[in-house]
């Protein structure tokens, strides 16, 4: 499903040059559940970036779903992130003063989806990740594993093939962090949906399918 071929990136100044990724070469299949570990300053944000087009890289090529999307324009690459990737960041990025089931439906409103149908695909999603019951609050109302299932909950209301998580168990302790790794787990399991998570946490990235370290911006496994 993705292709990752020679990629890097290269931040530069007049005075600085900053290898963030030095040709990283990666074939990730559909269905699988990949977890992205190493120290801080790695380059494993970065990297996530790329594979998310949030982020173009120096060199290298890369290709999800057999689509090169070296000459597509801006809203082209914006259309294929909202069909086809689902995002889950640390911090949950939830706008505070809408209602739980409005943050959910935010990526459907770049679609052609009515009213109607955009409501019932956000509750369908908050049913899968168990807040049916929170629709209605607010993010300050939610404890922070509650906030965290309403952002898995905004990356699959699209239902897409690609969901990427940037250390989605952070900011939880250890029973949080569980639960929410067990909604993803059972989306990849049970819906084939195609997972690639950032983690510190050892004992996380050994649920996942495969582990692939990062040291300095190069692949070490």
């Amino acid at each position: 499903m993705i292709e990752l071929a020679n990629i890097e990136k290269i931040y530069r100044t007049k005075t600085v040059e900053t290898v963030a990724l030095n040709n990283i070469n990666l074939e990730v299949d559909g269905g699988e559940f990949l977890s992205i570990m190493g120290p801080s300053g790695c380059g494993k944000s970065t990297l996530l970036n790329i594979i998310g087009l949030l982020d173009e890289p120096s060199g290298g090529r890369v290709a999800i779903s057999g689509e090169d999307f070296a000459r597509f324009t801006d809203k082209q690459l914006a259309r294929f992130r909202n069909q086809t990737i689902g995002f889950i960041f640390q911090s949950y990025h939830l706008i505070s003063d809408l209602p739980v089931v409005d943050n959910v439906e935010l990526p459907l409103l770049y679609r052609n989806i009515s009213g109607k149908e955009r409501r019932r695909l956000a509750a369908e999603a908050l049913e899968k990740v168990g807040l049916s019951n929170r629709m209605q609050h607010f993010p300050n109302q939610l404890s922070g594993g509650q906030k965290q299932r309403v952002a898995i909950a905004r990356a699959i209301v699209g239902r897409p093939k690609l969901i990427l998580a940037d250390e989605p168990t952070g900011n939880l302790d250890s029973v949080m962090g569980n639960e929410v790794m067990d909604i993803l787990l059972q989306l990849n399991e049970q819906d084939g949906t195609t997972i690639i998570m950032v983690t510190h946490d050892e004992s996380m990235a050994r649920k996942t399918n495969r582990l692939v370290r990062l040291f300095d911006g190069s692949q070490v496994v």
